[in-house]
């Protein structure tokens, strides 16, 4: 099949290469990737800029847009073929919970299935080198059919790898969970006066309730998530029916 591989680590991102690596042999791979860092754009799609590319070697491209960006110029002819799937990743780092809402890498996906191509995004939950893509890069490349067979327009894969995987590990379907942040605001005064302003914190928990991706991934499985494109909460919707509006 033809793939189509990105990411929001950019082009040079050793995940993104363990993943070419087991999939060129037996797929027609193309790659459009960011060229440089673009984790935590999440879905922002340039609209008043050009997009510039830049061959980096065959079938391999880097882009001045986000990840979306990546996706939505190659679907719409950047890449000659007709993409069959789109991988997103190996991302660094995991991309648990409601961090999704944040993330460039699954942002990549969502914008195939918007797109009514399968996708796939796929995180390893180790944060700093040296990095051990091989069982991750494996697996999808292992899997790639089922997991293609199991993808339906209205949702995206995500699929998120332990830093180390238990010997006897299972794969766990499971749902995001909820992240709480941890977040405090550093503040710097330039010479001139102008005041920056830096995000800054002691990290990120989670629920890690049972069945939940986050708790997969302690427990050292492999966490796939079907991720809906178009939310919808029946419960809420009947309590906003309930309100009675004033009208003026």
């Amino acid at each position: 099949m033809t793939i189509l591989l990105t990411n929001d680590d950019g082009i040079e991102s050793p995940g993104l290469v363990a993943l070419h690596e087991q999939l060129k042999s037996k797929h027609n791979v193309w790659i459009m990737a960011p060229d440089g860092d673009r984790s935590g754009k999440s879905q922002s799609i340039t609209l008043k800029d050009a997009i510039r590319t830049a061959p980096v070697a065959e079938k391999s491209f880097s882009c001045s847009g986000t990840p979306a960006d990546c996706v939505a110029i190659s679907m719409l002819g950047a890449v000659p073929d007709k993409i069959d799937l789109v991988i997103s990743g190996i991302n660094l780092g995991p991309n648990l919970g409601t961090d999704i809402i944040y993330s460039g890498t699954a942002a990549a996906a969502r914008q195939a299935s918007l797109n009514n191509c399968p996708a796939i995004a796929v995180s390893l939950a180790r944060h700093r080198a040296p990095y051990d893509f091989l069982p991750t890069a494996s697996f999808i490349a292992e899997n790639i059919e089922i997991l293609t067979g199991l993808w339906n327009r209205d949702h995206f894969v995500n699929i998120n790898f332990p830093e180390k995987l238990n010997d006897d590990y299972t794969v766990e379907i499971t749902h995001p969970s909820r992240r709480m942040y941890e977040d405090r605001l550093v503040k710097f005064i330039s010479p001139n006066k102008d005041t920056y302003y830096f995000l800054s914190g002691t990290g990120v928990a989670s629920s890690d309730l049972k069945g939940e991706d986050s708790s997969a991934i302690l427990e050292g499985n492999v966490s796939i998530s079907p991720i809906y494109l178009h939310p919808v909460n029946h419960r809420e919707d009947e309590l906003y029916k309930s309100a009675e509006f004033k009208r003026f």
